[in-house]
């Protein structure tokens, strides 16, 4: 995949996409067969295969932030190590365990090991700002990749290596996932703007309450938490719908093949109109449909068409979700905006686990299909007042490093505003940084001449 990078960029992007997407196929392999080879444990319930499922998903919410500031303090590559530690500790506890508590317990310490924005900050700070969204774009890429095999080697390799096996398998994810760290990706010799990519704690607060970033955010908690609820009612409908757990595989590559098929369309249309706001209702319709096909689903074939339009649905608004939110997040804040996004992201993941569990234990799994129908109800209703992101993108710019050639922040600010393209302007004077959103007129030579000081 020819990406205009260099030698050491292309290096850099294909290794941490590779780590990114190794943990996150470890963490996602289990969610297809859990409910099925979970019954093996003791304590095997329908609440704790919830828990199981879901525990990561707290402890990923907790930690997310706080790994991401460690880092600026103790280095990239020392927390990177640490978290795999953490997700390999908890790979053996759950290979290990003979009951279902010991698996939730270990799904935890998996999850505590959040190093999804230090690795994004790690590639940040070792690519040029012109090449860093292509990078980003690739570990993107790889961790849907990631998502789809996961959903096809679960069920493939569950027969054979049984749960402590795929746990095991995931620990040895995590050995390679260090080498590759200590072997492919370079020192960090300079650091990418923080506001950029990693969570500033002073703007946390105002990222939060920002009324159109939290519906982005209330929109990826509502999409995992259905998600993993999901996955602890629907192996089981495929089990009474006549497909044994050993061929599940030969449901959801097909399905998940042509969901990626039939997003191409829908998000070629909405770009093309600019209506990623029509987007997300349609594709918040085809999750409800799909739900109410798993509540209904008297036949096969109606199940499997749920999951097709399922996965049809939750594909594109895993592609766009993060991309609005970059685009509504302030100059210089989207590090703390996609921060409190992975945050709202895991705990959504959670509560879904612990929802399913409760729903199939004490009600029904055609209750659980309802009732997720119903939180993307009310998602749909949350987000009806989401405004058309423009289509703008993040520059930045260093201020000259004699101080006597920097012009005062208030000067700065209004010259940049004046320039074409420049939609917002922020100056950290004390980062030696000016953070702009621009569009698509923007000329990058004026505003670093206005910078420079070299023009009024």
């Amino acid at each position: 995949m020819a990406l205009g990078l260099s030698p050491t960029e292309s290096k850099t992007a294909y290794s941490l996409a590779t780590v990114f997407a190794a943990r996150m196929l470890g963490l996602f392999m289990i969610m297809p067969v859990f409910a099925l080879y979970g019954s093996e444990l003791d304590g095997y319930a329908p609440l704790w295969v919830g828990l199981a499922i879901g525990a990561y998903g707290l402890t990923q919410a907790l930690f997310q932030i706080p790994m991401g500031l460690a880092s600026d303090r103790f280095g990239r590559k020392p927390i990177i190590y640490f978290g795999l530690l953490l997700f390999f500790i908890g790979s053996v506890v759950s290979a290990l365990s003979d009951s279902v508590y010991g698996v939730t317990i270990g799904r935890a310490l998996q999850g505590m090991g959040a190093i999804s924005s230090v690795v994004l900050a790690l590639a940040a700070d070792l690519t040029r700002d012109e090449n860093r969204p292509k990078v980003m774009a690739l570990i993107g890429m790889f961790i849907g990749i990631s998502f789809a095999v996961a959903l096809v080697a679960g069920p493939v390799l569950a027969p054979k290596l049984h749960l402590p096996g795929l746990f095991w398998l995931t620990s040895g994810l995590a050995i390679v996932s260090c080498l590759l760290v200590w072997r492919a990706v370079p020192n960090t010799v300079s650091s990418a703007p923080k506001g950029d990519v990693a969570p500033i704690p002073s703007r946390l607060k105002q990222m939060a309450s920002d009324p159109q970033l939290s519906r982005l955010n209330i929109g990826i908690f509502a999409l995992h938490l259905v998600m993993t609820a999901m996955f602890v009612g629907l192996p089981g409908e495929l089990i009474r719908a006549g497909y044994e757990a050993p061929s599940h595989w030969h449901v959801y590559l097909p399905t998940l093949l042509l969901s990626f098929v039939l997003m191409i369309p829908v998000l070629i249309v909405t770009g093309k109109k600019r209506n990623s706001r029509g987007g997300v209702r349609f594709a918040q319709l085809l999750l409800i449909a799909s739900l109410i096909l798993f509540a209904f689903a008297p036949t096969n074939w109606l199940l499997v068409t749920g999951i097709i339009v399922f996965f049809t649905g939750f594909n594109y608004l895993e592609a766009t979700l993060p991309t609005l939110i970059a685009r509504f997040a302030p100059a210089g804040a989207k590090g703390s905006a996609m921060g409190i996004y992975a945050s709202s992201q895991f705990f959504g993941a959670f509560l879904g686990g612990v929802l399913g569990g409760v729903l199939v234990q004490w009600y029904s799994v055609q209750i659980l299909f309802w009732a997720a129908a119903f939180i993307v109800v009310l998602w749909g209703i949350a987000a009806w007042g989401m405004q058309e992101a423009g289509r703008y993108r993040s520059v930045t710019l260093n201020l000259p490093e004699d101080e006597q050639g920097i012009p005062s922040p208030t000067w700065l600010m209004e010259q940049l505003q004046q320039l074409p393209g420049v939609k917002e302007v922020t100056v950290v004077a004390g980062e030696g940084l000016t953070y702009l959103k621009v569009d698509e007129t923007f000329e990058l030579a004026t505003a670093k001449a206005v910078v420079a000081g070299r023009q009024s």
